[in-house]
């Protein structure tokens, strides 16, 4: 992940937040004494996960490296980087808040997954318009029954771990959330009444005689599309003080993760990884909460 300096510009002090499922003790006082920490405290983690805070770190060379030989997850937290003055939380849907690309597993169902999964990896990683790609993949599902896709939300659909808790974390200091989508609407409305979310915005698969036409309605939600709902919401809530926090894997969550304040690569793609404030590899979408002071 980026590897931020140890005196923001804000001028507020930075402490190191480290957190893996199991932290080896020697490795973590190793790190701190890498750093010269003026203390190491032990956060509240969840389930299967461990934090630590190591205070004032004095030099941030090699913990980096440290922490991918060690296995750790990472981030720098200016102390004004506060959890209650977060306003919106946005995250992307497919693998991220949840851990399966929609599209894909529905083209499993109609035994076209590997052409259809071969065009997402290229869109993820940037190597194919996201437009253009997800007008290849819905053509390649024309006729197939809508029922398809409840069956894709009934027996393959996961939230990804942590992600209801890392939710509940936001929402009890007063923070909105808002799950925007290239993805399709018949997952982002479900998800949305399931698990209490604030907006969605996603795109509308077009039906015809109970078949998907391979069609898109109306506009397509696009890297753009979905950058411009981010601002439209969360600096409305934000105000002069508030933060918006955006979490994505893709390239096409590339522009909606840059106008955030605070944003989060989660097991995402190296071209992710390089653009974001932090990136989570090991731990939870719940990890995200112990980066706040």
């Amino acid at each position: 992940m980026p590897v931020h300096p140890a005196a923001p510009a804000s001028g507020a002090p930075v402490d190191l937040v480290v957190m893996a499922a199991d932290i080896d003790t020697p490795q973590l006082k190793a790190l701190a004494k890498l750093v010269r920490a003026a203390e190491i405290i032990a956060l509240p983690a969840g389930a299967g996960t461990q934090a630590f805070r190591l205070v004032l770190p004095q030099q941030s060379d090699g913990v980096a490296a440290h922490c991918a030989t060690a296995g750790f997850d990472f981030g720098f937290v200016p102390r004004d980087q506060r959890l209650d003055r977060v306003r919106l939380v946005a995250m992307d849907m497919d693998s991220t808040l949840i851990t399966i690309e929609c599209i894909d597993e529905i083209a499993d169902l109609y035994a076209i997954k590997p052409q259809v999964a071969a065009i997402t990896a290229r869109a993820m990683r940037g190597d194919i318009d996201f437009r253009k790609s997800l007008q290849q993949r819905v053509g390649l599902l024309a006729g197939l029954e809508v029922g398809a896709l409840q069956r894709v939300y009934d027996e393959r659909l996961q939230l990804s771990p942590g992600a209801q808790r890392m939710l509940d974390g936001f929402r009890n200091v007063g923070a909105q959330s808002l799950l925007v989508s290239g993805g399709f609407s018949f997952f982002t409305d479900r998800l949305k009444a399931r698990l209490g979310l604030d907006h969605v915005l996603a795109n509308t698969l077009e039906i015809a005689g109970g078949k998907l036409t391979g069609r898109i309605e109306g506009d397509i939600v696009d890297a753009e599309a979905k950058a411009k709902e981010l601002d439209r919401i969360g600096r409305a809530l934000a105000g002069a003080a508030g933060l918006i926090v955006a979490f994505g894997d893709g390239a096409n969550d590339l522009p909606m993760l840059g106008r955030a304040d605070v944003s989060f690569a989660f097991r995402a793609k190296p071209i992710v990884r390089a653009k974001t404030t932090y990136a989570i590899d090991h731990c939870g979408l719940d990890a995200a909460l112990n980066l706040f002071a």
